[in-house]
């Protein structure tokens, strides 16, 4: 693809979340578009937030687990950048209009906080727990600027992961206090079942998916530094959210968290 192109597809990406709209999927318009490309589309989709003042905190990793790959026909992990504008405080109520929100899914999983930076390629799990400060139960909500989720890797790649906004609990724990692997995870929406899952649904271990990401960026020359969030990926299928769910989670030995949402 040529440069117009991507700074083209870019931009209408950030319209589309500014506009809460969705766009006909990329891969059904330009059948040629290759995963580098659509990484360079999701630059300038990052771009266009960071002019308006939007700070990258972190760095999240999407369709690392077998259920979410299975759910939703992609089956390879990608990545995506967190701002702090997708940060939301732990048992908030987001509005969904005025977050932007589209067609929220909400993930349960893990996030690590670092206290180091870690560059690869090289990066290992070990590297990965010894440069983390603390990892703590984490809701992300997934988002689509796709028409109906009908998504192929290129399309969730350019629309920066499919990310949205992000929750983190208030317990911090050392991460190599306890079996990240093991650690069992029970979601609720509206206080009925919604799903479940351990640990080693990302990739075996919840930092063998941060190390690969690690490695994955390392290769472009892009380090994650000190003070960066880092989403490991969902433990169990998406859950679609509309106004007026709440929904509330407990991975064991790490707490939990939980959001609501309004129109």
């Amino acid at each position: 693809m040529d440069a117009a192109l991507i700074q083209q597809l870019g931009e209408e990406l950030f319209d589309a979340l500014r506009a809460r709209r969705t766009l006909a999927p990329l891969t059904e318009r330009h059948p040629g578009i290759t995963i580098g490309d659509a990484y360079r589309i999701s630059l300038r989709f990052l771009a266009c937030r960071e002019a308006q003042g939007e700070r990258v905190i972190g760095k999240k990793i999407g369709v690392t687990s077998k259920p979410v790959q299975d759910m939703l026909g992609v089956f390879q992990p990608d990545f995506g950048f967190l701002t702090d504008a997708m940060h939301v405080d732990d048992g908030a109520t987001v509005s969904l209009s005025g977050s932007g929100l589209i067609q929220p899914r909400a993930e349960g999983e893990i996030a690590f906080m670092l206290k180091s930076d870690l560059q690869g390629p090289g990066v290992t799990r070990a590297d990965v727990l010894a440069a983390t400060a603390w990892v703590a139960p984490c809701f992300e909500i997934v988002d689509s600027r796709i028409d109906n989720w009908k998504i192929r890797i290129q399309d969730t790649v350019a629309d920066n992961a499919s990310c949205g906004v992000f929750v983190i609990g208030a317990k911090h724990t050392d991460p190599r206090a306890l079996d990240l692997a093991a650690a069992s995870m029970q979601m609720s929406k509206n206080g009925a079942p919604a799903g479940a899952g351990l640990g080693s649904a990302v990739q075996g271990h919840p930092a063998e998916a941060v190390a690969w990401l690690a490695n994955t960026l390392g290769a472009l020359g892009i380090p994650f530094k000190a003070g960066e969030i880092i989403l490991s990926g969902s433990l169990a299928p998406l859950v679609p959210a509309v106004a007026g769910d709440r929904f509330t989670m407990q991975i064991g030995g790490l707490g939990g968290c939980s959001i609501a949402f309004s129109e």
